[in-house]
């Protein structure tokens, strides 16, 4: 098994010799060989496929000179696996009958050494028998997929083109099961491979064919690729742009595109670890449902429960977050029944059984008297009682259009991440962004604070609003924070001062979010931290402009839920 990294690798010589040959997409769990062998910067994909090849079988990689990284990746490895097969092509900038014989020139080179590696001898005329075979199977199956596409596009809620750089698998399959058409996919490795190879100059023209795909960030031609979206603009309701951590080529072309093209853009940052999944969930989900909800399309689907004429209607959001599970039930005229806040403990389904069974019993109704339950949070896909799912972005969104109708802007803060949704006129989420990849300006960071103080949560709020000396805590990062909150305390600072110095942290970090979406006035904070008065009075002053803060912060997404339920039931 060899293993490749980039679609201009010529997998089809190898396939063509009995050699099993796959795409690295890794998920890795750490990168603790890649910290050790690499400087800790390089880009994350580099570093999880060195740890991939590290933990796997593979006889050896077949590279290209995409990047830096990927060079000092062919470095690392020849080093640690002399016995393996690693072979470096340095792919041409430019595309011309020069390029094509230099290219070529580098494939019978690779052939070469692969045969003396592998004892495998490349034979010409089975290379092209197996590439005619393809062409023809593949010219089939394009005609079987555009009569699919055609007939499901009316099915199909919203129309989404993938762009940027080595989209994995998980994205692809999240669009489609919320019911996204993809309509192109012109990521790095997206792109369908049907060659055509002429029955002369047979390396030659299959070398053309390859440098003559769609191309990437590093070919010359990557100067025009947005004439790619020629044709799917007028069906396109938007695009999901996937970068990798510390690649900058491609972040570039996100932001000349944002700018330029009036499409709406998802920009997901991955960084190959299984920790990120999560994330990716969450943004991918609620930009589908941002799309829908343009459209007109419900977010819920078709109720599961029938009801009898007559009946009173109930519906129930639960709200699955890191620190708290909250619920919300709502009769059909939209008033609020009933609403229950608890903790969330180390099982998100059981913290889930217990805030139902509380809102429940302060309704007076059972479980059977509501007619659809809608999940949100990040905890939402583990609530086995659940009718329906809806992103936390679209539920807050929703609730807090509903408590204050005025509001453009809401800056939710919660446990463990803290989000900025911009909505327009009609309530409609139009932008948003988290911070969802460290605790910085969350209340798992007040947490770490208010523990390093040695004061309680509730306390820290109302103490900093008696601030006298201005303190700045320099950083974000909870760990070095904590550092420095303890060498304050070390030169006698008040616990005032130094509070309010954690608070004013907490407000650059939410301002800077805020001003990614756009600071729209009608402002609304939700989520625990609101009820944080010396993060709001701080927040307050730097916005110029009074938040509106409902009476429960927390329930705010709860709420947003068990409306989405309601409207699905009318």
């Amino acid at each position: 098994m060899l293993g490749y990294v980039c679609k201009y690798t010529p997998m089809e010589l190898f396939e063509s010799m009995g050699t099993d040959i796959k795409r690295l997409t890794p998920s890795v769990t750490d990168f603790n060989h890649a910290d050790t062998l690499m400087h800790a910067n390089i880009c994350s994909y580099t570093k999880a496929v060195l740890e991939e090849v590290m933990e796997q079988d593979y006889d050896g990689v077949i590279l290209t000179t995409c990047c830096d990284s990927i060079r000092r990746l062919y470095d690392t490895l020849k080093s640690q696996f002399p016995d393996k097969f690693f072979f470096l092509l340095d792919i041409p900038r430019k595309v011309n009958d020069f390029a094509v014989t230099l290219y070529e020139k580098q494939l019978r080179e690779m052939l070469s050494a692969y045969e003396a590696f592998s004892g495998k001898k490349f034979d010409e005329q089975k290379f092209l028998s197996m590439m005619l075979n393809k062409a023809a199977l593949t010219k089939a199956e394009s005609k079987k997929n555009a009569a699919e596409i055609t007939t499901d596009v009316s099915k199909t809620s919203v129309n989404i083109g993938i762009m940027g750089a080595r989209c994995n698998n998980e994205i692809r399959e999240l669009l489609t099961s919320h019911q996204a058409n993809i309509l192109f996919d012109l990521t790095c490795t997206g792109i369908s491979r049907d060659f055509t190879v002429a029955k002369e100059n047979v390396l030659n023209s299959y070398a053309a064919a390859l440098l003559n795909q769609i191309p990437c960030m590093r070919m010359l031609k990557a100067a025009s690729r947005e004439t790619l979206l020629d044709g799917f603009t007028d069906r396109l309701d938007g695009i999901v742009y996937h970068t990798v951590k510390f690649c900058d080529s491609y972040s570039y072309e996100y932001a000349d595109f944002k700018q330029r093209l009036n499409l709406p853009f998802l920009l997901v940052e991955t960084d190959s670890t299984k920790q990120c999944a999560g994330q990716i969930r969450t943004r991918v989900e609620a930009f589908v449902e941002e799309l829908k909800v343009k459209k007109g399309y419900s977010l819920t689907g078709q109720n599961k429960k029938s009801i009898r004429k007559g009946d009173t209607l109930y519906t129930l959001g639960i709200d699955s977050g890191s620190t708290s599970t909250n619920a919300v039930i709502l009769d059909e005229n939209k008033n609020i029944r009933a609403f229950s806040v608890v903790r969330t403990g180390a099982k998100s389904s059981q913290s889930a059984d217990a805030a139902l069974e509380d809102v429940l019993k302060k309704a007076g109704l059972t479980q059977e008297d509501i007619s659809i339950i809608v999940s949100t949070g990040y905890g939402r896909v583990s609530i086995p009682f659940a009718d329906k799912t809806v992103t936390e972005i679209s539920c807050h969104g929703k609730g807090a259009h509903f408590l204050f109708p005025d509001v453009h802007t809401i800056l939710d803060i919660g446990g463990q991440d803290s989000k900025a949704i911009r909505l327009n006129d009609n309530g409609e989420v139009v932008d948003f962004v988290m911070n969802d990849k460290c605790a910085a300006g969350t209340g798992r960071f007040l947490e770490m604070m208010a523990r390093s103080l040695e004061t309680s949560l509730d306390e820290l709020g109302p103490v900093s609003l008696q601030s006298k000396e201005d303190i700045e805590i320099s950083s974000m990062c909870s760990v070095f924070a904590e550092s420095e909150v303890i060498s304050l305390i070390a030169q006698n600072k008040e616990i005032a001062d130094i509070a309010h110095g954690i608070h004013k942290a907490i407000a650059g970090k939410a301002m800077s979010l805020l001003k990614r979406v756009g600071l729209n006035g009608g402002f609304m904070m939700t989520g625990g931290v609101a009820k944080n008065p010396g993060v709001v009075a701080v927040l307050e002053e730097q916005l110029g402009e009074k938040l509106n803060i409902y009476e429960e912060p927390e329930i705010v997404g709860a709420l947003g839920a068990a409306l989405y339920g309601v409207e699905e039931m009318r």
